[in-house]
């Protein structure tokens, strides 16, 4: 009996989005969407927030997510390739081209800067310098162990920026909601690197943990998460957003120190949980306390 021809048929147009979908992990919007969103609900109690004006707040936070993502898959593909715990990603295993990923890049950079021109002309000045922060993170790791510092930076601009596209203007509080995002990234992305400690080192690349070791980039990630807690309570009292804000924020804090109990030097086994399950709750909770805040409502 003949064996089966393996088939050639190329994926068609529905299975190549579907790879594209899993190539930027559309799942890991749940991180700082919800922190824009928040940050647009605090802004509007300021200038009013019609309902194009957040279409196009989500359409600018998914966009420069998507550049962002697609980006750093093609820098890394080759690093992916080499890692055994990334070596199943999309580009490695030859699912999705690096041409692919960077016509992917393109066209959402080009969308980010169309929905930052119908925003305004400050978020428009500003897409730029938005892209260079969010595509360059992904060359960090290749210079300093401040790139968890960076990848912080690169999700702080999404509340800062869903403020600056409702009110047209900066202001202390979403810079105290930016600091709360940058620190609370970088601290789970250091727990989320002591993973690639050997592979780190001996790539030369850069990290909390592979500068310093497990067991003090832990402690730097825990002081970190602290400064994210401190700076949502600031943020809290400049908009008196009141006690069910309170308890929102006392929620996440009390995630993040069981996220920072089920981790230690001597047992990653449940990084993953820590990262995504933890952490997307994290931001799910904030976004519930400032709804139920009603901030929009407040003089």
């Amino acid at each position: 009996m003949s064996q089966p021809v393996p088939s050639t048929a190329r994926p068609g147009l529905g299975q190549r989005i579907l790879d594209l979908g899993h190539l930027v992990r559309f799942s890991h919007s749940i991180f700082a969407l919800p922190f824009a969103l928040a940050s647009a609900a605090c802004a509007a109690a300021r200038t009013p927030l019609t309902l194009p004006r957040l279409g196009w707040i989500l359409v600018a936070m998914v966009s420069a997510r998507t550049a962002a993502m697609a980006f750093n898959r093609w820098a890394d593909r080759e690093l992916d390739a080499a890692n055994p715990r990334t070596r199943d990603r999309e580009i490695p295993r030859g699912i999705v081209s690096p041409a692919a990923a960077l016509g992917l890049t393109a066209l959402a950079a080009a969308v980010f800067v169309l929905a930052a021109a119908a925003l305004g002309p400050l978020p428009l000045a500003l897409a730029p310098v938005a892209l260079v922060i969010l595509l360059g993170y992904s060359y960090a790791k290749r210079f300093t162990w401040a790139s968890h510092l960076m990848l912080g930076l690169a999700l702080a601009g999404a509340p800062l920026g869903a403020w600056i596209a409702v009110t047209g203007s900066l202001a202390l509080e979403p810079c105290l909601l930016a600091l709360a995002v940058l620190t609370w990234v970088a601290g789970f992305d250091t727990i989320y690197a002591c993973q690639d400690v050997a592979f780190d080192r001996a790539q030369g690349l850069h990290s909390l943990p592979a500068r310093f070791g497990i067991g003090p980039a832990l402690a730097i990630a825990r002081a970190l998460h602290v400064i994210a807690v401190a700076a949502l309570v600031a943020f809290g009292f400049r908009l008196d957003l009141g006690p069910i804000y309170a308890v929102g924020v006392a929620v996440v804090a009390g995630v993040l120190l069981y996220e920072h109990s089920i981790v230690s030097a001597d047992d990653l086994s449940r990084v993953n949980r820590a990262f995504f399950d933890l952490n997307g709750l994290v931001s799910l909770v904030y976004l519930a306390a400032v709804l139920a805040s009603h901030p929009w409502s407040r003089p």
